[in-house]
């Protein structure tokens, strides 16, 4: 679970595998940002893909080879010094295929913050097939990200024990305990990649996202973001209005939402979404668990871990993460029924490997920059340093948001508590008057980024610019779920640049 919610997870197939295994300010300088003029006008070597990061999106399914490209941006550390030290950006592409009718690149950022594009663009390329005839595919590795300088923190047997350990204290001992807890992750992360901590920024990778238009040969950004990818969309559009081409922005984020009204969103959002899926599991199933019975199953581990894989337990903290795993998109669904069920029964194992999935956690115990990298950019943008009393103050309201993510999510409010560096806003700016339409696509059962956000991002950028689409259904994410209206509807956008009316819903 993150601030704003991960982009789509394509792991069935990965699942399947560990189980068998065991404030900016003004609005838009638009110039195109002339300043870094060499990096500008730098060449791209295009070549032969690595392998994917253990834990990351992509992992456990086919290497990307032909059509797939990799290469690798030089961008300015901190574009306030264009002149200064630099930063390599990892990219991948698939070139259109209908070449005498290419509009451009479409690049994509699946979300996190924290989220691979180089390894989640071939795991995802299957839904975004009919876009290629006219598009290259481009996705890239965002700064502090995976091979883009990517943020590490704590060493794997480390992490092991961080993640499973408490992270809804009930006491001030263990109030204590999480928040060291806290101050060893950030000083962890301020020894081995402090460097990069003050720039991995929305602000900074919405300026990577002009100069990699720039470099690629486009007049215009088309762009398609996911989750987090939405809140980067709109810095980018509010910074370059101008520059915006055809962009869609699926699962969206509030812009003006801080931290706790974040928090909140997400804790009933992931509530509505477990109630959903509750409501398709019928109590008297015999493999279906009830509300009450999945919160007792958590206050349970709270006191005691079940035995996992090999040598680790299922804790209350990485039930957590696995059922918050499970609630992202329906295909998931049996998987939860299954997990909880075991549970039940004293077998944590299909839990624990959800929960490994959303902490980045490969089947060799080796840990991506996922968790990471979406900590050390959260802390770069937002200035909030929030106390435990910050959050015990919250914690009535919380409990009412969701009986069972509610505390959780609450005392998630302390990732930055000890961070080394300064953030840059209380709320992100996404005003882009003058922007092109852009797409603004809501789902109704959405855990992560709950369907309002949509609405709010839509009149945020403008009269004009956002043009909300509402699918209602399940899911984390409308485009990759298969929906038929969706598809037609944005693919006639990007393709034909046909913008349908404000407002349209599909079901």
């Amino acid at each position: 679970m993150s601030r704003s919610g991960r982009g789509r997870s394509a792991w069935p197939l990965a699942l399947a595998l560990l189980l068998v295994g065991g404030a900016l300010a003004g609005c838009g300088d638009d110039g195109g940002d002339a300043r870094p003029t060499s990096l500008a006008r730098q060449k791209l070597t295009w070549g032969r893909c690595p392998e994917p990061d253990e834990g990351e999106e992509g992992a456990g399914t086919p290497a990307p080879g032909p059509p797939w490209e990799c290469a690798t941006l030089r961008a300015p550390l901190d574009h306030a010094k264009p002149r200064g030290e630099t930063i390599d950006i990892a990219l991948i592409r698939a070139p259109a295929t209908d070449r005498a009718r290419r509009i451009g690149s479409l690049i994509y950022n699946f979300g996190g913050p924290g989220g691979s594009g180089v390894n989640g663009l071939p795991a995802f390329a299957d839904d975004y097939r009919d876009l290629r005839t006219r598009y290259d595919l481009v996705s890239f590795d965002p700064r502090g990200v995976g091979r883009s300088s990517g943020v590490r923190c704590l060493r794997d047997g480390d992490l092991d024990a961080y993640h499973a350990a408490d992270t809804t204290p009930d006491d001030a001992r263990e109030t204590r305990a999480l928040d060291a807890r806290k101050r060893v992750y950030a000083a962890g992360c301020e020894k081995r990649s402090g460097k990069v901590l003050a720039h991995v920024g929305t602000v900074n990778a919405a300026r990577d996202l002009d100069l990699m238009r720039r470099v690629l040969g486009d007049a215009r950004l088309h762009y398609f973001g996911v989750s987090y990818g939405t809140e980067l969309g709109g810095v980018y559009a509010h910074l370059y209005p101008r520059r915006v081409g055809r962009a869609v922005f699926d699962a969206v984020v509030d812009p003006g939402q801080d931290p706790v009204r974040g928090a909140l969103g997400q804790a009933r959002g992931f509530q509505r979404a477990l109630e959903n899926y509750l409501r398709a599991c019928p109590a008297d199933a015999d493999d279906c668990l009830t509300g009450e019975e999945i919160a007792a199953l958590l206050r349970r581990l709270d006191r005691d871990a079940l035995p996992g894989a090999g040598d680790r337990s299922l804790t209350q903290s990485l039930a957590s993460d696995g059922i918050a795993q499970a609630l992202y998109t329906k295909d998931f669904w049996e998987y939860l029924t299954q997990g909880l069920r075991d549970a039940a029964d004293g077998d944590g194992k299909v839990l624990l490997a959800l929960g490994d999935l959303m902490n980045g956690r490969g089947q060799q115990g080796h840990y991506s920059t996922l968790q990471s990298a979406l900590t050390a950019i959260t802390c770069a943008d937002y200035r909030q340093r929030y106390t435990a009393a910050d959050v015990r103050a919250r914690l009535p309201e919380f409990r009412r948001a969701s009986p069972v993510f509610g505390e959780y999510l609450a005392w998630g409010l302390l990732q930055c508590r000890h961070w080394p560096t300064a953030g840059t806003w209380r709320t992100p700016d996404v005003r882009a008057p003058g922007a092109a339409p852009i797409l603004v696509v809501g789902t109704t059962g959405d855990p992560a980024t709950p369907y309002e956000g949509a609405r709010r991002m839509a009149r945020a950028l403008g009269p004009g610019v956002g043009v909300e689409v509402t699918y209602r259904g399940e899911g984390h994410g409308a485009y990759g779920g298969g929906n038929r209206c969706v598809r037609r509807t944005v693919d006639a956008y990007l393709l034909a640049g046909t913008v349908p009316p404000s407002g349209t819903t599909c079901s």
